[in-house]
């Protein structure tokens, strides 16, 4: 459906994060907010979340965005 990709990158800090936020339909109709984590390069980790509509992910998939962007991570260029 939809995917947003954010880096956080700091050389001075040694610094290489990113954060990904991605919405799936299930195969009971919900949508599912998956969003994963970790160090550029790495694997990371995920953790997803189900909702019965898609306001309601799309909703939490903003808020999620949102907070990470006020924290330092930009999407990349």
């Amino acid at each position: 459906m939809s995917c947003e990709l954010l880096h956080r990158v700091d050389p001075d800090l040694n610094m290489a994060r990113f954060y990904r936020v991605e919405l799936l339909p299930d195969l009971f109709g919900e949508i599912i907010v998956e969003r994963c984590w970790g160090r550029i390069g790495g694997r990371g980790q995920c953790r997803a979340t189900s909702y019965r509509s898609t306001s309601l992910a799309e909703a939490a998939a903003s808020r999620l965005i949102s907070a990470k962007e006020r924290r330092g991570y930009r999407r990349p260029t």
